[in-house]
């Protein structure tokens, strides 16, 4: 029998990390072969240039699709999800596809999830049933679970509110969240270093730093450093106002005398104004306070995940990997309200520069603890989500959904 042609389709940093089990186990079933998008952000040079990443790690890239432009306007969102279903639907149709993947609530997602349905594909869906606005995320997830025919859910509620929205129960699995699965493979080995705990040398922090920025330049953190992981994302707002929020987190952090390790915002409507705060505290603060990447490699993410005394922003990262880790997170603002949180070690708080302090005085006293399995599962999805696509009934029958109810 010939193997299903699975199309995976990754547009972000994040996701492409999220994704790297799913793809690991498509890759190694007898009964799949994996075709693998890389679109979006990837493409942007602005954001890291991630594509790069995606090939260092030794992936056959089989079609790279243009979509934004990188301003910071709705109109390059608007053309990017345009280009990005003409650009994917042409690939689908010339390789054969018959199985696409898309991952969350982005506009590569959806650019995936129409192409897909449009060219006569069988759509299968990552993480629907979340509850997350984001800038117009919630939107997107709910819109791609209608068009899916399949969903790979994280969590119980999450399957429920899928079956809600009218699916057909035996459409959807509980398979965990895929971003915990190599997460939990570094925990059980032991190497990812504590980069801001106290008596653990911060040796991974400093490597990371000194392959990733620009001048090499880098401050000596001593073993009792606490380090706080900075990853905040516009949500559709005027730049002014996220550059606004973003300035207020970073001095929030600085007031307690934390070293920033300040990643890249995503595209999102906004994030100039976000790059432009982090920016501007760079220039302000001493070199060896803060630094700041556009993209980490997924498994240099993890280990600074594992190893800060906090993660500071409004990413589902603080949400579902952050408590498997058993690192504190403090979610700054509504873009992930509605998410189910992984564990008590998630403190929420509003956007001012007051309530972002509280929460963290909170978050350094929960301190590191480690945890072998959250709401979002066990870390062991990617195997589960290769089965599901492995068994799929290809049939004209199963290509015609209706409503379940």
């Amino acid at each position: 029998m010939r193997r299903r042609r699975v199309a995976v389709v990754t547009g972000t940093r994040a996701e492409y990390g999220v994704l790297a089990s799913p793809l690991a186990a498509i890759r190694g079933h007898p009964a799949l072969r994996l075709q693998l998008v890389v679109t979006g952000m990837h493409l942007l040079r602005k954001f890291g240039h991630t594509i790069d990443d995606i090939a260092g790690d030794g992936w056959r890239i089989d079609a790279r699709v243009p979509m934004q432009a990188g301003s910071d306007g709705a109109l390059d969102q608007a053309a990017g999800l345009s280009k990005g279903v003409r650009g994917i639907a042409r690939f689908l149709d010339a390789a054969d596809t018959d199985i696409v993947v898309v991952l969350g609530d982005r506009i590569e997602a959806m650019a995936g999830a129409l192409a897909a349905i449009t060219t006569g594909r069988v759509l299968a869906h990552i993480h629907g049933g979340d509850v997350a606005p984001g800038d117009f995320d919630d939107s997107l997830r709910h819109a791609i679970t209608k068009l899916a025919h399949v969903h790979l859910v994280a969590t119980r509620d999450a399957a429920r509110r899928v079956i809600r929205m009218g699916e057909d129960p035996a459409r959807v699995h509980v398979v965990g969240a895929p971003g915990l699965d190599q997460l939990r493979e570094l925990l059980e080995r032991g190497t990812a270093d504590r980069l801001g705990g106290v008596g653990v040398s911060p040796a991974t922090l400093r490597g990371l730093l000194e392959r990733r920025t620009a001048d090499r330049e880098v401050g000596r953190y001593s073993s009792d450093t606490p380090v706080a992981l900075i990853v905040y994302h516009a949500r559709g707002r005027p730049a002014a106002v996220e550059a606004q929020t973003m300035s207020a987190l970073l001095r929030a952090v600085a007031s307690l005398g934390l070293r920033r390790l300040v990643l890249y915002p995503n595209t999102d409507r906004g994030h100039r104004g976000v790059l432009e705060a982090i920016e501007r505290h760079r220039r302000q603060s001493a070199r060896q306070d803060v630094q700041v990447v556009p993209s980490l490699p997924r498994a240099d993410y993890l280990r600074a995940l594992i190893g800060a005394t906090v993660l500071v922003g409004n990413s589902s990262s603080g949400i579902i990997e952050a408590p498997l880790a058993g690192t504190p997170s403090v979610n700054v603002g509504p873009r992930q309200a509605g998410r189910q949180r992984g564990g008590r070690s998630v403190i929420d708080c509003d956007e001012s520069e007051a309530s972002i302090r509280r929460a963290l005085r909170r978050a350094l006293q929960i301190g590191h603890r480690s945890r072998r399995r959250t709401a979002y599962g066990d870390g062991r999805s990617g195997a589960r989500i290769a089965e599901v696509l492995a068994g799929l009934p290809l049939s004209p029958e199963f290509g015609r959904k209706v409503i379940a109810y």
